[in-house]
């Protein structure tokens, strides 16, 4: 099973590349600290070989005057006694008097080429080199000097098999350091790269149209963080395919609706059923300027999506549009049987007048349709900070708790409704309020009323030289 994932993950070229490139490290890694440690070890081991000559010499000169010490002198006979000590070191030597005479040569004349052959095999090959003088003490006095000539360039046979076993140890630790460090690259590279598989094949389902796809692991770093963002887009994406779906549906049945009518009524008169009244004609024309609003309605949320449409935006005030509105909307207020009360600062802000009338229109016409007859609506227009504050409060019957995070959605519409709105009113003064810079939002307790509150940047003032700049 782990090289069979192992498989999956080479397949994808990033994998490849940073398993490669893994590896290599590891094994390169490897490889540089043997060959580091091999010159560091072969160098202290010939640090060592030196300090073993020298304390082997160190020793002969104190056997050769121990010697002197014991004999009173130098004493041919008792320093052959040392031939065999001075062959087990593979050199040669001889020894020089106080006075310059050489008064021993070794190897003496006891000892055969064969035997000092011998011991040259045991210690190590190699020519001699030239002698060392190394003087001999007796009581702090010179007596002598002896002159030993060593192999140059010899290790010896055991130290030579220890250097070969720990070179071969280094040897063997770099391959395994090598093949490790291989697996742990082929390891690291598939869990580092897991999360990016995941994340890709999730974006190639959700544009082969699986909108329910989604990234599932999600790391704590940078990856999380991108399968984060892509769950959240998937989200969005999901959402708005159902907005759009549904929005293409309930397009089509509030524009079945009015045509349904209009293609009866007209059906009617053409089949002499009905008459051209004009009772018939004006509800035709009402029909007919019902789907002219609901195609008004709809031209503005599609110009919003798209941030197609400009605003004529002027300085103007705010609180005298709230006035013409409701003058204009006296007569539906009269004959919903409504009290209406307006509590206006003064205040200036930079809008386009015909949205702006458009978003307090929508929020009035919906105050007309569900405040019972003998209600009131109360408008206040207050500043808070660099904001006006726009409050519509009617004494209707209000909003569910479920119902209201939804009002502002397109062609919603809650148990109290009434057949004959269109359901994106809310929605499109909400889009026009956002694209003014402001916000829409919309209190309420069921039984007692709805507050619909329009915030929207107060207009800073500008001096006459910046007219004159703009102008």
């Amino acid at each position: 099973m782990m090289w069979t994932g192992m498989g999956e993950l080479l397949r994808g070229r990033f994998a490849r590349r940073l398993a490669l490139a893994f590896a290599a490290l590891g094994i390169g890694t490897a490889m540089l600290t043997a060959v580091l440690v091999n010159i560091a070890f072969n160098a202290r081991f010939h640090d060592y070989l030196a300090e073993q000559q020298n304390s082997r010499q160190a020793q002969l000169v104190s056997l050769f005057a121990a010697n002197y010490a014991a004999a009173g002198g130098w004493n041919t006979r008792s320093l052959d006694q040392l031939v065999p000590t001075v062959t087990m070191t593979g050199s040669e030597a001889a020894l020089v008097d106080a006075a310059g005479h050489t008064v021993w040569p070794l190897p003496g004349a006891d000892v055969d080429a064969a035997t000092l052959a011998m011991h040259r095999e045991m210690m190590g090959t190699g020519d001699l080199g030239p002698p060392r003088e190394l003087p001999v003490l007796s009581n702090g006095q010179r007596v002598g000097t002896l002159q030993v000539r060593v192999p140059q360039g010899v290790i010896p046979a055991v130290d030579k098999n220890f250097q070969a076993s720990v070179n071969r140890l280094l040897g063997w630790g770099a391959f395994g350091a090598a093949v490790l460090a291989t697996a742990i690259g082929l390891f690291t590279a598939r869990r580092a790269t897991a999360p990016i598989n995941e994340l890709t094949h999730a974006a190639d389902d959700l544009a082969a149209g699986q909108r329910d796809r989604r990234v599932t692991t999600i790391p704590d770093n940078e990856i999380g963080r991108l399968a984060t963002a892509f769950n959240t887009m998937a989200d969005r994406v999901e959402k708005e395919d159902q907005l759009r779906r549904s929005f293409a549906a309930d397009v089509a049945h509030e524009l079945r609706t009015p045509l349904a009518i209009q293609r009866s009524q007209l059906e009617a008169i053409q089949d002499g059923i009905n008459t051209p009244t004009e009772d018939v004609i004006t509800s035709l024309h009402e029909e007919t300027l019902r789907l002219g609003r609901l195609v008004d309605d709809l031209e503005t949320l599609a110009s919003a999506d798209a941030a197609a449409f400009t605003l004529q935006l002027e300085p103007l005030s705010l609180a005298q549009l709230v006035q013409d509105t409701v003058t204009a909307l006296a007569g539906s207020f009269s004959e919903a049987g409504l009290a209406v009360h307006t509590d206006l600062d003064d205040l200036t802000v930079h809008g386009d007048p015909i949205r702006l009338r458009q978003i307090l229109t929508n929020q009035l016409t919906n105050a007309i349709k569900f405040v019972p007859t003998g209600g009131t609506v109360t408008i206040t227009l207050q500043q808070d900070g660099d904001w006006t504050v726009l409050n519509v409060t009617d004494t209707g019957p209000g909003i569910d708790a479920d119902d209201l995070p939804h009002i502002f959605d397109r062609f919603f519409r809650t148990r109290t409704a009434r057949a004959d709105g269109s359901g994106i009113g809310l929605a499109v003064a909400a889009e026009l309020t956002a694209a003014h810079g402001g916000t829409l939002t919309a209190t309420s307790q069921p039984g007692y009323g709805t507050t619909f509150s329009t915030r929207l940047p107060v207009a800073q003032p500008i001096d006459a030289a910046g007219l004159k700049e703009a102008t």
